[in-house]
């Protein structure tokens, strides 16, 4: 697909287990797009403890680069201790890259400057093992931009408009 008409597209991913699993929503847009300048304008206001991180990895780091197609993420949950912290800009980070990457070499996008990818990341705060959020976000990411790409599987969609009574939500206790 052209970075036309993936512009816009909005997909989500869950990846490993609470506390060191991750979960993202990725936004794909074209730069220069409608969609682009406010997700750049939502990027350039982080609230306090929100940071916004254009995602660079390398082998060594005197040697990082931004990776391609140039990824924008920001955390979903407030980083106020320096443990969560350091995961959320460092694992979740170097995860992200690697699921843009993946992403790209499975042929879902292009790695051009004119397809940009913004990712919200959850980290929770009482995660402690960095590679499993590593690993985490890198499978969360490359689900999501697969969701953007691809689309939702209907069936999937189906489920849940059959089943809607009974749906339940991690952060929901009622009945």
């Amino acid at each position: 697909m052209i970075p036309d008409e993936l512009d816009g597209r909005i997909g989500e991913g869950w990846g490993g287990v609470k506390p060191n699993g991750s979960h993202v929503n990725v936004v794909l847009a074209r730069r220069g797009s409608a969609i682009a300048a406010a997700a750049v304008g939502m990027f350039a206001h982080p609230a306090p403890g929100h940071t916004p991180v254009l995602v660079c990895v390398g082998p060594e780091e005197a040697q990082y680069e931004p990776v391609w197609p140039p990824t924008l993420m920001m955390n979903k949950a407030t980083a106020t201790s320096d443990r969560h912290q350091t995961i959320t800009w460092g694992a979740a980070q170097l995860g992200i890259g690697q699921g843009v990457l993946d992403a790209v070499a499975d042929g879902l996008i292009e790695a051009t400057g004119d397809l940009l990818v913004f990712v919200a990341v959850w980290v929770d705060p009482d995660a402690e093992d960095e590679t499993a959020v590593r690993v985490a976000n890198r499978h969360a990411v490359r689900k999501a931009i697969a969701t953007c790409v691809q689309g939702r599987d209907p069936k999937a969609a189906a489920r849940l408009v059959a089943d809607r009574d009974n749906l339940k939500n991690p952060f929901y206790s009622g009945d």
